[in-house]
């Protein structure tokens, strides 16, 4: 891990834009870079929906780790978040879990490549509590992930978790991808969850899907895009929470503003939450 960290510092890269960036550059927060903020200005010139849609992705986070504390589970592993500053001060997701586990003190792992992301959030998180930890990591390397020191000592073992799967962006690999969500099933324990997000571009009008391809090869190279069946057949074999796989804006949403909730497809995302058997 820590070569990998090391590798990653080298290549940090102010010139292109990253994912992870790019939503903390829509939703306001500090932790991106000229490019990162070109790239949401970019696409809101294709489709002007980019920052509501950013801001549907965070909120459909918040529900979901809301609900599954609600249901108890006071462990959670949030691989490729970016760790958003956009959330503000008090309302990030470890303390969404805290104030939903009324009382009750959660673990919360975050992991991340991105070197800024990472520096932002050990600056910024670790040092004021001893509850949520910060690891480098990357999902492409899920063996190694799951073999981190800090997610094996920091965590216990032998209580449910939830692993909120963010970054499927980077899993070009459909046979990689079912190999990531195996391993995951192999090592949690029993009565655990895992929750995924899928960018789609199912909903874009046929008309626009030449530019709009364009436009992401330009900006996110890489960057994974998958339709609804396609993501329905790597969530196969396990046991979907209601309401199922739906549009983000369409999971439980809460009355509290729920962005895009008027044409939840304009999210650009499906979102998923899973209970491991």
């Amino acid at each position: 891990m820590r070569q990998r960290a090391i590798r990653n510092l080298a290549k940090l890269e102010m010139t292109q834009a990253r994912i992870t960036r790019v939503l903390d550059a829509a939703t306001g927060g500090k932790n991106n870079f000229v490019a990162d903020r070109d790239a949401v200005r970019r696409y809101d010139q294709a489709a002007p929906v980019v920052t509501t849609a950013a801001r549907a992705v965070l909120q459909y986070l918040c529900r979901v780790v809301r609900h599954l504390a609600g249901e108890g589970v006071d462990q959670f592993v949030i691989v490729g978040s970016g760790v958003p500053s956009g959330l503000p001060a008090g309302r990030q997701l470890h303390d969404v879990a805290r104030d939903a586990l009324c009382g009750a003190v959660p673990r919360v792992v975050y992991v991340e490549n991105d070197p800024m992301v990472l520096a932002g959030a050990r600056a910024t998180i670790e040092p004021v509590t001893d509850l949520v930890r910060v690891v480098e990591g990357d999902v492409r390397e899920i063996d190694d992930l799951l073999d981190d020191r800090v997610l094996q000592t920091f965590l216990d073992w032998d209580r449910p978790m939830a692993v909120l799967l963010l970054s499927t962006h980077s899993l070009n690999d459909d046979e990689y991808f079912h190999y990531v969500i195996k391993r995951i099933r192999q090592v949690v324990p029993e009565g655990s969850y895992l929750t995924l997000l899928q960018t789609t571009f199912d909903a874009i009008p046929p008309e626009l899907l030449g530019a709009i391809h364009d436009l992401l090869a330009m900006t996110l190279p890489g960057h994974a895009i998958r339709n609804r069946e396609e993501v329905a057949a790597l969530l196969e074999g396990l046991v979907l929470v209601d309401p199922g796989l739906v549009w983000i804006p369409e999971w439980r949403p809460d009355g509290l503003g729920t962005a895009c909730a008027e044409q939840p497809s304009s999210s650009g995302s499906y979102g998923a939450v899973a209970r491991i058997p």
